[in-house]
């Protein structure tokens, strides 16, 4: 049987390329038609393309982490002695599974290529001969591990109180795990290792998929954009009072209330007098683009890497919508369900780091928006008023504008607005 060489099809329109991911298949893998074989990330979305054949693997025709341009050889099959085939099913049992969508891709992708959220980061799998089932044991001793760590452990039905652990104060790591499932589950009673003990191991990561993105898109934003950074001191005190008077009084389908629907509300009503911060600058062009509308980017950790999910038109909202909608679209993008109408069409960032977010930053605007805003944790401290040292809550924030199109001055009005209403939180309802 000849070899058939199947090439990278077109996944969406205007995409030329995109990014091999992670394989699911290796040379010499025999493989059934449909049968998943490689992840694909564009500039649209991450795509599972599945096999066009039964057949075994003779040729990848790329790495993890290389381009390859749309119609060019992607893998080679050839038929073998004894060509996959799917195995038959009775009539009137066979079912044809729906694929699951993770993330809305292009109408145009082919009907064979499902969207894959989860694989914009290639998971590990270490083969385990025999569950490896949980032990409890009595030594009443807290264990130190990462979520992540436990997480992993849950999964695998370990009990992490039978790991050693080889970090600081026996913290246990990931290669912790990784041995420990290499034994077996076998509790070999040696001591973790001192966290004073040289360490020497190395990790080489491919920076590849969605981290590559992540890393581009800030050197184009740090590159190309002239940064200039200011910081204040936000007296939250009475904002404080109010977040905590609005929360006793909420019902059960409004969310609980953090500081950051308030900025939001905020920003949205002191806006209109400061439209040169609420802009996207095409610099190709020329063109400065003001916006009368509010969609605040929110940067959102995951597992995944950094998303900036958005909330559109924050001026039409209440205090309630605000924060409800905020956490629709962060937590869309933290479990991968986010659309791509959920990610696109900021026109002013808002980054926080919450409980560790520190004393200060100089956060990297979001191209092509003109204006970011960072804000830090709340913390008690004594203040100065009326010639008397009180106990005040105050929360830092900064901010970083693209010179070229926010002067100093501007940059720094829109950041004292914004703390005259949070000092005084009744203007943001007025």
């Amino acid at each position: 049987m000849e070899d058939y060489v199947f090439k990278l099809p077109d996944i969406g329109e205007g995409v030329v390329e995109g990014e091999i991911v992670s394989w699911h298949v290796k040379i010499g893998d025999s493989v059934a038609e449909d049968a998943p074989i490689v992840d694909v990330m564009t500039d649209k979305a991450t795509v599972t393309i599945p096999s066009p054949t039964s057949g075994v693997v003779k040729e990848l025709s790329g790495e993890v982490g290389d381009m390859i341009a749309v119609g060019t050889a992607l893998i080679t099959f050839t038929g073998g002695d004894n060509p996959v085939s799917p195995p038959e099913e009775p009539e009137d049992t066979k079912t044809i599974p729906e694929p699951e969508i993770k993330q809305p891709v292009e109408e145009s992708i082919k009907e064979k290529i499902e969207v894959s959220e989860e694989r914009k980061t290639t998971t590990v799998n270490i083969p385990i001969q025999e569950p490896i089932k949980s032990v409890k044991n009595n030594l009443g001793t807290r264990v130190l591990a990462s979520p992540a760590v436990r997480r992993r452990a849950r999964e695998a039905d370990l009990d992490l109180t039978l790991v050693s652990g080889s970090g600081p104060a026996g913290r246990i790591r990931h290669a912790d795990l990784d041995a420990f499932i290499a034994a077996g589950g076998a509790v070999t009673g040696a001591p973790p290792k001192s966290y004073s003990s040289k360490r020497t191991e190395t990790n080489e990561i491919k920076v590849v998929g969605l981290r590559r993105k992540i890393a581009e898109q800030m050197v184009k934003s740090k590159f190309s954009i002239p940064h200039f950074s200011y910081f204040e001191e936000i007296d939250v005190t009475e904002l404080e009072k109010l977040r905590k008077f609005l929360n006793s009084t909420k019902d059960a389908s409004q969310p609980k209330l953090t500081y950051l629907p308030f900025i939001m509300m905020a920003l949205a009503k002191i806006m209109p007098q400061h439209q040169e911060c609420n802009a996207h600058y095409d610099e190709e062009n020329n063109v400065v683009t003001q916006h009368s509308a509010v969609h605040l980017g929110i940067a959102t950790q995951t597992d995944r890497g950094l998303f900036v999910p958005v909330v559109k038109h924050v001026e039409a909202m209440d205090i309630w919508q605000s924060a409800s909608e905020m956490q629709r679209v962060s937590g869309s993008a933290r479990d991968g369900t986010a659309s791509l109408d959920d990610l696109t069409g900021s026109t002013f960032t808002i980054t926080s780091l919450g409980r560790d977010g520190g004393l200060g930053a100089t956060p990297i605007i979001n191209h092509p928006e003109v204006s970011i805003l960072g804000v830090h944790k709340a913390r008690e401290m004594p203040v100065v008023q009326d010639g008397k040292i009180e106990i005040r809550r105050i929360m830092n924030v900064s901010s970083s504008f693209d010179h070229r199109i926010v002067d100093g001055a501007n940059g720094a009005a829109l950041i004292q607005s914004l703390k005259k209403f949070l000092e005084h939180p009744a203007l943001i309802f007025m």
